[in-house]
């Protein structure tokens, strides 16, 4: 009786109403959740980026130890910003130097130096690039020891197979990406009977002529459009400006062209078989212009979405003048922005400056076989892009580190 008494005084938890949506984490919750979960057991950006900087270091130090602040001096880098820190910290982990980006001096690892060095033998150099790029990364080697002598399996197929190493779903298609990118670099990916095969280290070293071959040669991924008419019919559709929520959006800056026209149909291309595929796991529409409804009020809605989306791309193929325009604008906004190309275009020096992927659409067989890969790149640059707690790097933040560009 007495218990029933007591009870009875308790007050009663209120529940939740059942319908009560869930707030949605903002862009900073969702940072700061992942910088408290365990590190990534790879590198954060690909072999390539991070191999930039031992370049560099070999070219202002010709070998020996320089220090950081002369090395960033030279390239023209804030040392102290977190693109520059993590930089150091990625060439750190693949072995190609020695020194943190607290260190007075940095140094070239011996593998380091022979990664860069174009007085040492190509077949060498290969060898050296594989090894740091691929089979000192536990994750990576896993990947390449699994699969080495097949054709280069499905996305998902990767993702499973990189999880059984230990890696976490946090990072599992983030080093699937790196994984691909760095295969493409170093020339273990290449185009086989049609398709694009993971080759043995034996292979490529046997593929290398007595001449240096380009840093870099061509690889690539098996074709794949699943869900494209799912996209394509979401694409059709216009979205107003009330609607837009620009922390989901990503805009694409590209040459649309009149209906018919080659612009159009590269535009489409890109967009649905690349661009799109390339950012679904980043929970982000992708918006472009025809796809903005309200007429007259165009040239606003664009140039909002380009001054405050979450992530632009930007096709500079065709040389379109309103493209580089409207990239110039992005840029003032110091906000993360990816640069893709098709292969045979060049690029003017200042936009040439910045990461640009490559895509060869010369024909059909050069791209299908490599579409995968292409969307890796992408995926890659994107992630460290949205990842980054520091402003992006444009021609203007290299230049005017203090510019700054304010919307009300």
């Amino acid at each position: 009786m007495d218990d029933d008494i007591q009870n009875a005084r308790k007050p009663r938890q209120q529940k939740p109403p059942a319908d009560t949506p869930a707030l949605k984490p903002t862009p900073e919750e969702t940072l700061a959740k992942r910088r408290s979960r365990t590190q990534r057991p790879f590198p954060a950006a690909p072999f390539e980026e991070a191999m930039s900087l031992a370049v560099d270091l070999l070219r202002v130090g010709s070998g020996q130890k320089v220090r950081r602040l002369t090395l960033f001096d030279d390239i023209q880098k804030a040392p102290e910003s977190g693109a520059s820190r993590m930089l150091i910290t990625n060439a750190n982990r693949y072995g190609l130097i020695s020194g943190s980006y607290a260190a007075e001096y940095l140094e070239l690892t011996p593998d380091g130096a022979k990664a860069v060095d174009d007085g040492i033998p190509a077949r060498e150099q290969a060898r050296t690039r594989v090894k740091l790029a691929i089979q000192n990364i536990e994750p990576f080697n896993h990947l390449y020891e699994r699969f080495k002598n097949t054709k280069l399996p499905a996305r998902a197929v990767l993702i499973d197979a990189i999880k059984e190493k230990g890696v976490t779903d946090d990072f599992a298609e983030e080093g699937v990406d790196t994984f691909v990118v760095n295969l493409r670099f170093v020339g273990l990916l290449q185009t086989l009977s049609g398709a694009e095969r993971i080759i043995t280290v034996e292979h490529l070293t046997d593929m290398i002529p007595a001449s240096r071959p380009s840093a870099g040669q061509s690889v690539s991924a098996s074709a794949g459009t699943t869900g494209y008419e799912a996209r394509e019919q979401a694409r059709n559709q216009v979205v107003t400006q009330e609607h837009a929520d620009f922390q989901t959006t990503c805009f694409y800056i590209t040459p649309i062209g009149e209906e018919a026209s080659e612009q159009r149909a590269h535009s489409d291309l890109f967009l649905g078989n690349i661009v799109e595929p390339a950012l679904e796991p980043f929970g982000l529409k992708v918006i472009r212009a025809d796809a903005i409804d309200k007429p007259g009020m165009i040239t606003r809605q664009v140039i909002e979405y380009i001054m405050r989306a979450r992530l632009v791309i930007a096709d500079l193929s065709f040389h379109n003048p309103n493209v580089f325009y409207e990239l110039a604008l992005r840029h003032a906004t110091r906000l993360p922005v990816v640069q893709i190309v098709r292969t045979g275009d060049s690029l003017p020096f200042d936009v040439g400056q910045m990461r640009t992927i490559k895509i060869d659409n010369s024909s059909i067989y050069s791209l299908v076989p490599k579409i995968e890969t292409y969307r890796s790149e992408i995926g890659s640059q994107v992630r460290r892009a949205l990842e980054s707690d520091a402003d992006a790097d444009t021609p203007i933040s290299t230049y005017f580190p203090s510019f700054r560009t304010i919307i009300d």
